[in-house]
Formats: structure tokens, C-alpha cells, sequence
């Protein structure tokens, strides 16, 4: 059981207690902004913003990897980038495009996040930065990131004499 509610920072599950998180906070985020020269770049805003924290991704650690799985449905692979900048951070990128509007449609409802988005994770010092992989299959990219191996310390057996 969590001490910090589910649904502190956002209902996320990175935060700022994460230290691998660079997640982007919107501190306006539920701040009625209603009329005034705040309303039209706040709009803009808020859609670039809900398209960042909307993207989820899980990181799990194996004995042999680090592996990253984004959920980015209806994205091709050529519409999603993966980096590694700075040497050890793990930058996830791309674009879901807006449905263009005819003049005969009508629309009832839009809950489907469209914009930029963009997600950074720094890697540990054991991730081999330069063997990254990644595969996009059914709208789930899984980036994997393998780790060096931990080397074990010799032991060496002496005969006591006596």
C-alpha cells in the first residue's frame, strides 16, 4: 500500500520521488482558465501537455535488460522516434495526427489524444547504450536496452597448513 494516493501528481505513476522520471508537470492542469489572453495558448497547451502525460509507458528490469513497453496505438513505426541523447538518456518520441474534419461530419464526442509527445528516461550506468533495440508490433513499442554484465569477484580457495 502507497503512502501517496493513486491519484496525486495526476494519477500517474512517475512522479518527482522517481529519479528516473522527467515526466513534464503542468501545474495548471485543472485550473478553469475561462475567456481572457490566457484561453487561446492555454488550449494549445493543454493538448501538447495531455498528449505527454498520455502516453504510458512501463519499465521493467530483467537479469539481461532493461525493457521499455509504450502503448502508442494506431502509430506506424515511421511515425515514432527512439534516441539515446547526452549518453545515457533514453528519449521516446513521436506524433499522433488529428483526423481531418469534412463539412458533413458531426462530431459527438473526441476523447483521443492527438499532438507531439515526448517521454525521456536516464538510464542506469549498466545499460549498454550502444545496443539499443526496438520493435513496434499491435501499437506497443517495446525498446530494449541490454545491461553489462556484473562481474563476480575471483575467489580463490588457500590450504591451510598445519
Amino acid at each position: 500500500m502507497s503512502l501517496i494516493p493513486s491519484n496525486f501528481f495526476g494519477g500517474r505513476r512517475g512522479n518527482i520521488f522517481d529519479p528516473f522520471s522527467l515526466d513534464v508537470w503542468d501545474p495548471f492542469q485543472d485550473f478553469p482558465f475561462t475567456g481572457g489572453a490566457l484561453s487561446a495558448p492555454r488550449s494549445e497547451l493543454a493538448s501538447d501537455t495531455a498528449a505527454v502525460a498520455n502516453t504510458r509507458i512501463d519499465w521493467k528490469e530483467t537479469p539481461e535488460a532493461h525493457v521499455f513497453k509504450a502503448d502508442l496505438p494506431g502509430l506506424k513505426k515511421e511515425e515514432v522516434k527512439v534516441e539515446v541523447e547526452e549518453g545515457r538518456v533514453l528519449q521516446i518520441s513521436g506524433q499522433r495526427n488529428k483526423e481531418k474534419e469534412e463539412k458533413n461530419d458531426r462530431w459527438h464526442r473526441v476523447e483521443r489524444s492527438s499532438g507531439r509527445f515526448l517521454r525521456r528516461f536516464r538510464l542506469p550506468e549498466n545499460a549498454k547504450v550502444d545496443q539499443v533495440k526496438a520493435a513496434m508490433e499491435n501499437g506497443v513499442l517495446t525498446v530494449s536496452v541490454p545491461k553489462e554484465e556484473v562481474k563476480k569477484p575471483d575467489v580463490k580457495a588457500i590450504d591451510i597448513s598445519g
